[in-house]
């Protein structure tokens, strides 16, 4: 069996699997770190590549904001992908990476029904992994492990109203910055392209900061609100001096609300936003099964669970908002396979399994992906990596809000439904190794 076929038929399959990913995975998952890179032969390796994916998903139901109906929310986004990796000795090598690795985003027709007009954020992970490699029988035992750090970068825009008078619009920024760690083990046999590694990545939480700035009426607002529901409770306690005291108090926050729109003003608060993303565990095998021929596949496990909701917080306590997940675990599974037509070119089909994380609160579904990938060797030693996804994204119905009372409609109320929908990816790299 010629390893280095099977080692080609390899970069088609990880480019397949990196398809996989960014199109399908649940929760707020997008890249991998590329690590697989510290098995490659030779002293040094350097890929690198960018994925395009393109999702779309339409409501088939919300009828607190009915204008939302038949439209779809979700953004087309870019995942950068980078690697090196050097030989410290022949049996230690670390590499470098670049992906991001998280993200979501989402424009809407018509405001939600909180104001939220559209939103997103990323993470980006730049780490360095390290492997030892020991003799073990006919192959070798690996300890792999390393650091990385976390940028987090949000973004939102909500649209607010003061009656008849549309008001400028709301705009969060937040930044933060974690660190975690990576550990694993890995056995392989390189003359048959067998390889078995599970890699455990560290979970991260913010506190993340940054600035809202916001319409003053809107801050006028939601005091007027805030004293209006403190006056009806001195109403009900027949409290007269409490009912005057909150009952001017309201009045003359709708009057200041009522100027503030008129003037146009802003009101900047500093912001912290809050929220989980998960650790992993991911096992992956591959092995030749034939001369020219190689079957890979992983299992990859998330605790999504941890993240309940994204809290935004500022020194106004009527001023913040929060996002409701309660998300379940999530596990993806994929299996392919890659054959080697010739000694210069060589392709890789995969199929990948991604359970929802939604519990009822959102719209994350389970999604299955068809992945192709292939390979194609130039005359001056690198690879040039292409590949292309489908995935096919279930229908999802929120059930936890509140629902209105409209005979003949189950999903009526704060209670959102999406239709099932596709997304689509393409991915463009290149290898270079010495």
């Amino acid at each position: 069996m010629n390893a280095a076929l099977l080692r080609t038929v390899f970069g088609a399959g990880c480019l397949s699997l990196a398809i996989v990913g960014s199109a399908s995975a649940g929760g707020f998952a997008r890249g991998t770190a590329d690590t697989d890179i510290l098995f490659e032969d030779g002293n040094f390796a350097m890929r690198a590549g960018v994925t395009y994916v393109s999702p779309r998903r339409k409501y088939s139901s919300f009828d607190a904001a009915p204008g939302l109906v038949g439209t779809s929310y979700t953004d087309d986004y870019v995942i950068p992908s980078a690697a090196v990796k050097i030989n410290l000795t022949n049996d230690f090598r670390c590499a470098g990476t670049l992906v991001d690795n998280n993200g979501g985003s989402a424009s809407y027709a018509v405001p939600k029904p909180s104001g939220k007009l559209a939103e997103d954020f990323d993470t980006n992970e730049k780490a360095l992994t390290c492997g030892m490699r020991f003799q073990a029988g006919p192959g070798y035992m690996w300890v792999l492990g390393g650091g990385f750090v976390e940028d987090f970068n949000y973004s939102r825009v909500n649209e607010y109203a003061i009656g008849p008078i549309t008001l400028p619009h709301a705009n969060l920024q937040l930044q933060g910055q974690q660190y975690g760690y990576r550990l694993g083990l890995a056995y392989e046999i390189p003359e048959i392209a067998l390889r078995g590694q599970v890699l455990y990545r560290s979970g991260t939480s913010y506190g993340a900061g940054g600035r809202l700035t916001i319409p003053t009426a809107a801050v006028d607002g939601a005091e007027a609100k805030y004293y209006e529901a403190l006056y009806l409770k001195a109403v009900a306690e027949n409290n007269g001096a409490n009912q005057a005291l909150y009952g001017g108090l309201a009045m003359q926050k709708k009057q200041d609300a009522i100027a503030a729109a008129a003037a146009g003003t802003m009101t900047d608060f500093d912001a912290t936003g809050t929220g989980n993303l998960p650790q992993t565990v991911e096992v992956k095998l591959q092995s030749g099964i034939a001369p020219g021929w190689l079957a890979f596949g992983s299992v990859k496990w998330a605790d999504w669970s941890v993240q309940k909701e994204l809290l935004v917080e500022t020194a106004n306590p009527l001023i913040g908002s929060a996002d409701i997940y309660n998300w379940k675990d999530g596990w993806t599974v994929t299996g392919g396979i890659g054959h080697a037509f010739n000694e210069n070119v060589s392709g890789a089909l995969s199929l990948t399994w991604d359970r929802g994380v939604a519990t009822g609160w959102d719209l994350s579904s389970d999604t299955y992906t068809l992945a192709a990938g292939g390979v194609l060797k130039d005359k001056f030693g690198g690879e040039l990596r292409a590949g292309v996804g489908v995935s096919y994204l279930t229908s999802a119905r929120e059930t936890q809000y509140l629902n209105a009372d409209v005979p003949g409609n189950p999903h009526s109320g704060f209670n959102s439904a999406v239709d099932a929908g596709w997304a689509f990816a393409v991915n463009l790299g290149y290898k270079v190794a010495w």
